[in-house]
């Protein structure tokens, strides 16, 4: 299995009608289910000094993620509050992610050579890691952005040309053709490799060097949809990166029976890693929170 580190934002979502508290946040879920799909995975990332930063570190140390380049700070982690309609979750305020706004991540030297070493970085817009992109689009052998439904064209034109792929999320009301138009604005901007569409219980568009593929959702009376578009996306670039590895085009005297081309083996590749993701999101949307690990908490 490949390796795969997490870079950025990590939260806890407090359920406000349960009194909860979940480890989250994009980079963070990354990370955890590429750990729990059995790669090696890493976390980079800003934590406070509350109580709400140790119920986070403590549990994904525990899972064994490789935190040994996180920073920590004096004062607040990155908190949102949280309420279920129906199973869909829906945000109701937040900190603006804590210390990670006062203190974004400066990547050292040290810290390039460690991401160096992964097979995959995924970072997202509220990682506060836009100065950073320059240098990461160099080092990291392959960088992934999601910019929920929150960027600017500007900021999309800003960070697009250092990432092989932009995750966004559509919404089920978006028309089809809105959304194509939207990805290839995206590659337009200088994304270098493929973008994800997620559209919630409509499922997902994938666009991959030049080629459109649409996903339907596995739909399931779903317990908790918080996490539902991250463990899409994780499970789908960790299978589609991990088969690629083994694409090649066989030589010209090995016949012509079965798959004997690597864009033949792609294309199959790619929709077997959105079958798979569609599988996943549905099962993760039976947990409470973006994994479980729920703690008690008082105002």
């Amino acid at each position: 299995m490949i390796r795969v580190l997490g870079l950025g934002d990590n939260v806890v979502d407090k359920y406000m009608h349960t009194m909860t508290m979940y480890p989250g946040g994009n980079a963070l879920n990354f990370a955890v289910y590429a750990k729990l799909f059995g790669c090696e995975a890493g976390y980079m990332g800003n934590f406070g000094d509350d109580r709400e930063a140790g119920h986070v570190y403590d549990t994904i140390a525990a899972l064994g993620l490789d935190v040994s380049r996180c920073r920590f700070w004096k004062g607040e982690n990155g908190a949102a509050k949280v309420k279920l309609v129906n199973g869909d979750r829906v945000f109701i305020g937040s900190n603006k992610g804590g210390v990670s706004l006062t203190h974004p991540l400066e990547l050292t030297r040290m810290d390039m050579e460690y991401i160096a070493g992964y097979d995959m970085v995924h970072t997202s817009i509220f990682s506060c890691i836009e100065a950073q992109l320059p240098v990461l689009g160099k080092e990291a052998a392959f960088l992934s952005m999601d910019f929920s439904n929150r960027a600017s064209l500007e900021y999309l034109k800003e960070t697009s040309p250092y990432i092989d792929c932009a995750c966004i999320s559509c919404g089920e009301d978006m028309p089809k053709e809105e959304i194509q138009d939207h990805i290839i604005a995206i590659i337009s901007y200088g994304c270098r490799h493929m973008v994800i569409a997620t559209r919630g219980a409509k499922g997902a568009f994938v666009y991959v060097d030049g080629n459109t593929y649409e996903q339907p959702p596995c739909l399931v009376k779903a317990k908790d949809t918080m996490g539902a578009g991250d463990s899409f996306i994780t499970c789908f670039l960790v299978s589609y990166l991990d088969g690629m590895k083994y694409a090649v085009d066989f030589p010209d005297n090995s016949g012509n029976s079965g798959i004997t081309g690597a864009q033949e083996y792609k294309d199959l590749v790619i929709k077997t890693s959105l079958y798979k993701a569609a599988v996943y999101s549905s099962q993760n949307c039976q947990k409470d929170g973006s994994f479980g690990f729920g703690k008690k908490f008082e105002e």
